[in-house]
Order: C-alpha cells, then structure tokens, then sequence
C-alpha cells in the first residue's frame, strides 16, 4: 500500500461515519433514523453510511428544535 493510498483511507474514514454512530452523535434511536432517512432529512452515500458534515449539521438543527419545542429539566 502506498503513502497516497494509506492518506486516503484515514482521511476517508474521518469523514464519514455509521447509522450506529450517527444514533451516538444525535442522540436519537435507530426507529428514528429511519424516519429521517425516510423523509430525507439526513440522506445516506451508501446504505448505512453517512457524511459527517450532513450529520453535524442535522445535530446543529436538532439543537435548535429540542430548545424550541422542549422545556429544559427543572434542576
């Protein structure tokens, strides 16, 4: 394997991530994954992988949702 290949690869695989780790960084379960990929709010380049920049910005806009609609948790 060259040096090229081997760049590529790790940069690759920074760059995108599972539907598991996409459930961990949003926070969400895989029934709703499913809804998202289904009303393409978050649309996958292969079956079950997914950009990381696509789901940062999911996250960024789910933040914003979840302060909307939802109340914080009395402390």
């Amino acid at each position: 394997m060259n040096t090229l290949s081997k760049v590529t690869d790790r940069t690759i695989k920074e760059l995108i991530v599972t539907s598991s780790e996409v459930v961990e960084i949003l926070n969400i379960s895989q029934a709703r994954l499913s809804q998202l990929v289904k009303a393409k709010k978050l649309v996958p380049i292969k079956k079950n992988i997914f950009l990381l920049d696509d789901v940062e910005k999911r996250k960024s806009i789910q933040e914003g949702l979840r302060a909307k609609y939802y109340r914080a948790p009395k402390k």
